[in-house]
């Protein structure tokens, strides 16, 4: 497939983006020891061919049914970053996005960095050099606030002047802000492809076995969870694939609240011994389970309340670990260092298909530097085939075959117990405009050019 770049593209210092930034990036992405995360997308690409300084050509090695979808293949300056790529391994350690993070070249969009404190804040200025539509804002902050509690705070304060919907407010403060707070702000509800959902380690020797799995999900209620927590926006997920996407199957199977079910599953999974409330196995090892999820959420840490307070009904003694979200997402999960039970959403785009999450390929390890998304350790023959076949098999009746099956084995299989699909809430002010919630995993700020102030 051929590709041409912006004949006014450039870098934030000015230097063209050209070919050989499309070509480096393609050498050190194909490096699985490099680190990059989307490790499929370059390992469908055969060649790249650069046919002048603007335009190339994509082989891959072989036909698929979005080949021409590229949108993760993110380009990287090659006349800042190829000292740090020359030992591909150490990429990820040494990049100039880390370690010179207010390069101006580093950057081609409206805004670049030009300013950095960890953990606290990001701030962005307009670049110059941007070709598109030119930003309003002379300057934007990005603020870090990992409790929810004290973003709410700092919004009424006026510390801040928006909370983005992406990752921000929990819906049931939101729900609370629009009563209270209605009339100051706008707040908008953007039900969408978020999946919140427990990821199982499944190396470990409790959750290998289905039968426990499959109690898990019977005995958590998430119809009244949605229903008590959320006013019934956030319906409950039998799979990862929503309801609105095209390729959505719902004759699969379903997990509903049942505490009999589950005690006959433990039961029959050896864990019968009760013993002060907690189910043992023969050996006397108790039914015993922990749960991370980011630290702060205040819906996050809600819900694993709920779900420790519903598995102790049924015997199961869960206890809660969480982290913050930069050590939660950056080692914990990255890494699968966590034992047990992992709390999380996925955000994705229509028919989107999970190989980085479900294909045995992609699970990470030291080997591959850790890339791959497969965090919870699942193998599984015919998930496999379903996700390869998929990519490749484009009529609407393979289609529709291998998303069903893909749909029918996530639900069969349970390598995740599915909890509900978010609504996020997105709380701006009365004078900002030009904001789109997209419902999806590319952001709003992906078009922060159209944003102003009336």
């Amino acid at each position: 497939m051929d590709y041409t770049i912006r004949d006014d593209a450039t870098w934030g210092d000015g230097t063209p983006l050209t070919t050989k930034d499309v070509l480096f990036t393609w050498q050190i992405g194909k490096i699985p020891e490099a680190g990059i995360n989307n490790q499929e997308l370059y390992r469908r690409m055969e060649n790249i061919i650069a046919l002048d300084d603007k335009r190339f050509t994509i082989q891959w090695i072989k036909r698929t049914c979005d080949a021409e979808a590229i949108n993760d293949f993110e380009i990287v300056p090659a006349h800042l970053e190829a000292a740090a790529a020359e030992d591909p391994t150490q990429y990820r350690s040494r990049n100039i996005y880390d370690s010179d993070t207010t390069n101006a070249g580093l950057y081609f969009g409206p805004y670049r960095i030009s300013r950095v404190e960890p953990g606290a804040s990001v701030t962005l200025e307009p670049n110059p050099t941007w070709w598109g539509q030119k930003p309003q804002f002379k300057r934007v902050v990005v603020r870090t606030i990992e409790n929810t509690a004290a973003l709410e705070a700092n919004l009424l304060s006026g510390e801040i002047d928006y909370i983005a919907g992406e990752d921000g407010i929990s819906l049931d403060q939101a729900l609370t802000f629009e009563k209270r707070h209605g009339d100051d702000f706008n707040v908008v509800f953007k039900p969408g492809l978020f999946y919140e959902h427990i990821d199982l380690n499944l190396n470990n020797p409790i959750l290998k076995d289905l039968r426990v799995r499959q109690a898990l999900l019977h005995a958590i209620d998430r119809e009244a969870m949605s229903a008590r927590l959320f006013e019934g926006k956030q319906p409950v997920a039998n799979t990862s694939i929503h309801p609105l996407d095209s390729v959505h199957v719902d004759d699969v199977k379903k997990y509903a609240f049942d505490t009999a079910l589950v005690a006959r599953l433990l039961d029959e999974a050896g864990w019968n011994d009760i013993r002060d409330g907690v189910r043992h196995n023969e050996a006397g090892e108790p039914l015993r389970l922990e749960i991370m999820t980011t630290s702060g959420n205040r819906v996050r840490e809600l819900v694993e309340q709920v779900i420790q307070s519903n598995l102790r009904d049924v015997g199961v003694d869960l206890r809660i670990r969480n982290e913050p979200a930069r050590v939660y997402f950056g080692r914990t999960l990255r890494q699968r260092e966590y034992t047990g039970m992992a709390m999380f959403a996925w955000f994705s785009s229509p028919q989107n298909v999970p190989r980085t999450t479900l294909h045995s390929t992609m699970i990470p390890t030291e080997a591959n530097s850790w890339s791959g998304q497969n965090y919870t350790g699942y193998v599984s023959p015919a998930m496999d085939e379903a996700i390869d076949k998929v990519e490749v098999e484009c009529g609407a009746a393979e289609q529709a075959k291998w998303w069903r099956t893909i749909q029918t084995e996530y639900a069969e299989n349970l390598p995740v117990l599915p909890l509900y699909f978010r609504a996020n809430a997105f709380i701006m002010p009365k004078w900002l405009s030009g904001v789109t919630p997209t419902g999806h995993q590319y952001p709003s700020t992906l078009w922060i050019e159209n944003w102003t102030a009336q």
